[in-house]
């Protein structure tokens, strides 16, 4: 993998493909920059394509000892359009991804971008008396508190339970199971370092983007998945409202990774979105 150094010292790993308009692609919380090889073969012909293993993920020990709060790994996106000069990006991101993207905008604004594209997020994951939209409808601050607690007991099993008892039958069905695919991410969470992760965690769930939504110019793609695990479909059409210039689509009976099970479908619609760029 290649590297850069964000301005704090820490080493950031990446890779770096294809040739053409630059796009950057983000994960999600304890996920990894393979998460989007099933759509490089589409994107690289026409698109330098970067993916990174955000801070404190993809098995990368912390150098400084910084954590990967979202402001944080939004401050690392900005290091790493400045070390490559990128101009003119798409930035596309997947839960954490979407988050980060998020605080990128309100930081620093969109003008170094050409295109935006968030998948299957809330702009704020904790709910209250007048906000529903987050995780699961019900997720408010003291469930959040347990969750932590759980986290640190028994990290991979909570983060196993978290999308097995959200919307998603299927998923809940598979982790009673014990399901191969259970079996393998819970052997793959157990080699992480929790740590950086939870405080991850914390951080991502102490932030509030719905005032971010409006100001966003740049044409915008959406993509939710219609059983969600996490989020209803009321939360994919506020996203969609609150963005001025923002084309949605709702995946049928797809969960919170829309775009891993629709991988076809995902794959026209962001190339379709992407080749825009060249017809404005």
């Amino acid at each position: 993998m290649e590297h850069f150094l964000a301005d704090d010292g820490e080493k950031i790993h990446l890779k770096i493909s294809g040739t053409g308009r630059p796009v950057v692609l983000l994960h999600g919380w304890t996920s990894t920059h393979r998460d989007w090889s099933p759509f490089l073969e589409a994107l690289e012909p026409a698109h330098q394509v970067f993916r990174w293993d955000a801070r404190g993920h993809g098995g990368h020990a912390l150098r400084t000892g910084h954590p990967p709060h979202v402001a944080r790994m939004a401050r690392d996106l900005h290091n790493l359009l400045d070390h490559w000069q990128l101009q003119d990006v798409a930035l596309v991101g997947h839960s954490m991804g979407a988050l980060t993207l998020w605080q990128y905008l309100q930081d620093y604004g969109d003008g170094r971008v050409s295109r935006v594209a968030f998948i299957d997020q809330s702009p704020r994951l904790l709910t209250d008396d007048g906000w529903a939209m987050g995780i699961y409808g019900d997720f408010d601050a003291a469930r959040n508190r347990d969750f932590i607690r759980a986290l640190e007991a028994d990290f991979a099993e909570t983060v196993l339970r978290l999308a097995a008892q959200g919307h998603n039958a299927r998923a809940r069905s598979r982790y009673q199971e014990n399901a191969a695919g259970i079996v393998r991410a819970r052997a793959f969470l157990r080699q992480l370092d929790p740590a950086p992760l939870i405080e991850c965690w914390r951080s991502l769930t102490e932030a509030d983007y719905r005032a971010v939504l409006g100001k966003i110019r740049v044409p915008a793609l959406l993509v939710y998945g219609g059983a969600s695990n996490f989020y209803s479909t009321g939360t994919a059409l506020h996203v969609r409202d609150s963005i001025p210039n923002a084309l949605l689509h709702i995946y049928p009976d797809v969960d919170h990774a829309p775009h891993l099970v629709e991988r076809e479908r995902f794959t026209r619609d962001l190339l379709d979105f992407l080749r825009r760029l060249g017809n404005e």
